[in-house]
């Protein structure tokens, strides 16, 4: 189906108008026909099952029965209230129906002598059992209608209860929306994914989260729906990240030189672990094209992440460029910089600390040689990030614990 019929503004769906479309809009977002489409229940009643009145039980549960109403009395009760009293039968016995509110609307649009189908919470006063405030409908609008015995309950507001829109009301909209859709809505994904994970097709998925036949087609639609939600977003950041590597250009770092094979050969402290090799050789790879790298280097404590960032830090210094490595805290700043000091203390290379606490003296010399060139690592806290703090030329960036800086 063309994406336009769904692009149409929810208030020209039969049933909705100017009004109800504005509540639908503030309440739950649904702006088109799309949005009430993929507004989805959060929960379904198994109506599966009609029960006779002489197997209802004292539990609190709901039900629904079929029978017909006999009688109508408006029945007072406490100063100036009122209820609304129907006497309910099927061929098994009786049930009240009570209503309190709406009584002239409700006593108007009541049939005697008529079979309804009534879905409700049974209350039970002695022996008589009563249900306030049913769900009904004829029991012919039912046999014809797209309900099904799964029926769904979509999130709602006070707000939309309190001027009428109820569950049903918005199950109403919904075969509507399906009845002028023709409930054709165009396959987003290749058939050769659905046929290899047996994925149900996307109109089937969609009818089913609605209307489902089953519990176990509204297995099949959920889950369909949920992989279909899942792979998109996969897809969505795999092309990002394609997009960002073409896009923002990086340094080449083409030269593994003096530096990093001097400390390799001569100064490791111990033997690499194979995952420590595995990882380096692939930032290796990142650094030798000039797309940007951005890497995830995961690990527990005292697994070697600090010696990893070293070596990719004398990468960058044997192609020229500068390197910072922030942390979110002064002493673990402190730490990285007595860690990497005295890895590097054989290497001829210039190291600093920049925190909070730096002395203005000790600050100046260190703006000095970071925008000459001089100073190699620069080690600190977020004051890395202030303003008076330019590099000469930064290749390398390293943030540990990123997360406990924010997101930008």
């Amino acid at each position: 189906m063309s994406n336009a019929l769904l692009q149409t503004p929810i208030e020209y769906l039969k049933g909705v108008g100017p009004q109800r479309g504005e509540l639908l809009r503030k309440e739950l977002g649904i702006h088109r026909y799309e949005d009430l489409v993929n507004f989805f229940p959060n929960r379904y009643i198994d109506r599966t099952r009609y029960y006779k009145i002489n197997e209802l039980q004292k539990n609190d549960s709901e039900v629904q029965i079929i029978g017909k109403i006999i009688n109508i009395k408006t029945v007072e009760f406490g100063k100036a209230k009122k209820r609304l009293v129907a006497t309910f039968v099927d061929e098994s016995g009786q049930i009240e129906l009570t209503w309190f509110q709406g009584h002239k609307w409700i006593r108007d649009s009541l049939k005697l002598n008529v079979p309804y189908v009534i879905f409700g919470k049974v209350a039970s006063f002695g022996n008589t059992f009563n249900m306030a405030h049913p769900e009904m409908e004829l029991h012919t609008e039912q046999e014809q209608s797209l309900r099904s015995a799964m029926q769904p309950v979509y999130p709602s507001t006070e707000i939309l209860t309190n001027r009428g829109i109820s569950n049903r009301v918005v199950n109403k909209m919904m075969q509507q929306l399906f009845f002028e859709t023709q409930a054709k809505f165009a396959e987003t994904l290749p058939i050769y994914l659905l046929d290899e994970l047996k994925l149900i097709p996307k109109n089937a998925a969609l009818f089913n989260i609605h209307f489902p036949k089953s519990q176990e087609l509204l297995s099949k639609a959920q889950f369909r729906l949920k992989f279909e939600e899942l792979f998109f977003i996969q897809l969505q950041l795999i092309t990002k990240n394609l997009v960002r590597k073409h896009k923002i250009k990086g340094h080449a770092f083409t030269v593994v030189g003096e530096n990093f094979n001097n400390f390799f050969q001569n100064h490791l402290p111990f033997e690499l672990t194979n995952a420590q090799k595995k990882v380096l050789k692939e930032i290796r790879n990142d650094m030798g094209t000039n797309a940007q790298m951005n890497r995830l280097l995961q690990g527990d404590v005292g697994s070697g992440k600090t010696i990893v960032a070293l070596m990719a830090m004398l990468i960058a210094l044997d192609n020229g460029f500068q390197s910072c490595l922030m942390a979110p805290t002064e002493i673990l700043a402190n730490q990285h910089y007595y860690g990497l000091t005295e890895l590097a203390k054989h290497l001829n290379i210039n190291i600093k600390i920049l925190t909070g606490s730096t002395k203005t003296a000790d600050r100046k010399i260190i703006h000095e040689e970071l925008e000459n060139g001089s100073l190699h690592i620069i080690i600190g806290t977020h004051a890395l990030l202030e303003d008076k703090v330019k590099f000469n030329n930064l290749g390398l960036a390293i943030i540990d614990e990123q997360h406990r800086f924010g997101v930008e």
